[in-house]
């Protein structure tokens, strides 16, 4: 798979589709698009949903992305990296956004795996494109204090973003259909990530009512790998995110991400990557 790396904390610009790779690719870093003509196809992560002017996206890091027009498309496409929204003045904000950010990871990439998010309030859809459009206007005059602006803009599209997200897990039908019990069990991982002890085979089996013995089976039948690989992967893919995102040391990260110590994440990082952490690091910078 191709991957896109950000070089710098931010980038916004509005182009015409045919400027998109013609493939999906994997990027490090988040990215906003507003359709602001055209129609046509998002894939993301293996699905396909369908796109229209006024459609507003949100992608995180390590999300395979791409579209198929139907209709010449024009987008706007904002993106950014944790860098960027940690450029705070103190230190218990930079702690707020990196724990909202977290929150956000695994929120969105629930929504972009399973399901079609949707902007349900016109006001909100108004609210995201008049920001985007301030956004558009702050980056392009660069006048004193704009980057300050850009973030509190991206700050606000998320967090009406979020609210869609959260809104959305209360409407539902009057006859829901059950969630997958895969699904259900790729968000536990998502969420309990940085904690191994929820995610033992015993811990799944009690918290799924299923046999020991058969939470490994049901995995691999359902994700075509095992859950350890799986585990190991979803982790490896933080940990470049991180060491491609962040100022945050590998014993930080280890720490963060609960390996047992630094020497258990570079052993694992460079038996999965070929390179050690730092190496990684350093090789990304120099691209």
């Amino acid at each position: 798979m191709n991957q896109k790396m950000l070089h710098r904390p931010f980038e916004l610009y509005v182009a015409d589709m045919e400027l998109w790779y013609a493939r999906p690719l994997k990027y490090h870093f988040f990215e906003i698009v507003q359709i602001l003509e055209g129609e046509g196809i998002r894939e993301v992560n293996e699905n396909r949903y369908p796109y229209s002017k006024g459609s507003i996206f949100l992608f995180t890091p390590l999300d395979c992305r791409g579209f198929e027009m139907s209709t010449p498309t024009r987008f706007c496409s904002i993106r950014f990296s944790e860098v960027f929204l940690g450029k705070c003045k103190d230190e218990q904000e930079r702690g707020r956004i990196a724990q909202w950010l977290r929150q956000l990871e695994h929120i969105f990439y629930h929504h972009n795996r399973f399901e079609r998010m949707l902007i349900k309030e016109e006001a909100d859809c108004q609210m995201i494109s008049t920001l985007i459009g301030n956004m558009v206007q702050e980056y392009e005059a660069q006048q004193p204090y704009y980057e300050e602006n850009l973030q509190h803009f991206i700050t606000l599209v998320l967090n009406i973003l979020a609210r869609n997200v959260a809104d959305s897990k209360l409407n539902v039908p009057a006859n829901p259909q059950p969630e997958p019990l895969i699904n259900r069990m790729l968000l536990h991982v998502h969420e309990n990530i940085r904690n191994p002890e929820q995610l033992r085979i015993s811990h799944l089996a009690s918290h799924f009512n299923l046999s020991a013995n058969y939470v490994g089976e049901y995995f691999r039948k359902l994700t075509g790998e095992s859950l350890q690989q799986y585990i190991t992967q979803y982790k490896m893919q933080l940990v470049q995110h991180r060491l491609t995102n962040s100022a945050l040391t590998v014993s930080q990260i280890a720490a963060e991400l609960g390996f047992t110590d630094e020497s258990h994440l570079n052993r694992q990082f460079r038996k999965h990557s070929g390179v050690s952490p730092m190496e990684f690091r350093k090789n990304v910078k120099s691209m």
